[in-house]
């Protein structure tokens, strides 16, 4: 088994558990380069709110994508996005990654912003 299918055995079991509550979900996906963050609705058809470094307004702020600071700023622009779509409360889904670094700096800036989870 290699380490993307290690991760992805990982994220099944969360991801089951959170699509019985039937909760809305955040979900973190990371990469060397960006962070990306999704908010999913509760049966998981629905993409609710995103943001990532890949987009052009958050490039300008961070020139780095791939570090703690700009994982912190996806987590207040998620954060901030939900809240305007009335969304208070969301189950984390760190996709089989560590709570740690950059998965960990986006989630309690998520936190800070509002999220609840």
């Amino acid at each position: 088994m290699d380490k993307k299918q290690a991760r992805l055995r990982r994220a099944r079991k969360s991801r089951a558990k959170i699509a019985e509550l039937k909760v809305v979900r955040l979900a973190v996906h990371r990469t060397n380069c960006h962070i990306y963050a999704q908010i999913f609705s509760g049966c998981g058809t629905q993409v609710l709110a995103s943001a990532s470094t890949a987009e052009a307004e958050l490039r300008k702020q961070a020139a780095n994508g791939g570090n703690v600071e700009a994982a912190k700023t996806v987590g207040k622009l998620i954060a901030e996005r939900a809240r305007a779509k009335g969304i208070e409360t969301v189950a984390f889904d760190r996709s089989g990654f560590k709570y740690h670094g950059r998965v960990k700096a986006l989630a309690e800036a998520a936190r800070e912003g509002g999220l609840k989870f």
